[in-house]
């Protein structure tokens, strides 16, 4: 993967180069002569460049738990169907690129090689019964902590 700068954002560095060349002032680096905004990026390309290479070799994960009396999880082909107390059950579809199991009825696992697509899926299917902080029943990820209130008092 070769990363080009923007051909507008080299000639303004360039033409910033030259007329402190004709000053006769130091020369600016490449990184110096260009704007602020440009600058602020090469972070952001440095680290989806990093995460799109960690996902080809390695693949990210997320998994969910479902608490909760009568929540279930199970595969149905490439479909997820979740009992969730609803007076249907709900019925997921994987994304393109992205891999859903069950290994148990109470864990959900969301898999594949783009970052942020595995932790939208993730959230997707949370987003069907999040978490709520008087039983805590609901889908979780993984090690998160739910906190919990205290209940009405008489």
């Amino acid at each position: 993967m070769s990363v080009m700068p923007r051909e507008d954002l080299v000639k303004a560095a360039n033409e910033r180069i030259e007329a402190e060349k004709a000053r006769g002032r130091r020369l600016p680096t490449f990184a110096e002569a260009l704007d602020a905004r440009a600058r602020t990026q090469w972070g952001t390309a440095r680290a989806r460049a990093a995460n799109i290479v960690e996902g080809v070799s390695n693949g990210y994960s997320k998994t969910l738990e479902l608490v909760g009396v009568g929540y279930r999880a199970q595969m149905q082909g490439t479909d997820l169907k979740l009992s969730l107390g609803f007076s249907h059950d709900v019925i997921f579809k994987a994304p393109e690129g992205i891999k859903l199991e069950a290994p148990k009825p109470t864990e959900v696992i969301v898999s594949g090689a783009d970052k942020q697509a595995v932790g939208q899926t993730a959230a997707k299917i949370r987003e069907f019964r999040p978490p709520e902080p008087y039983k805590g029943k609901g889908i979780r990820y993984q090690g998160e902590y739910v906190r919990r209130k205290e209940g009405k008092k008489k």
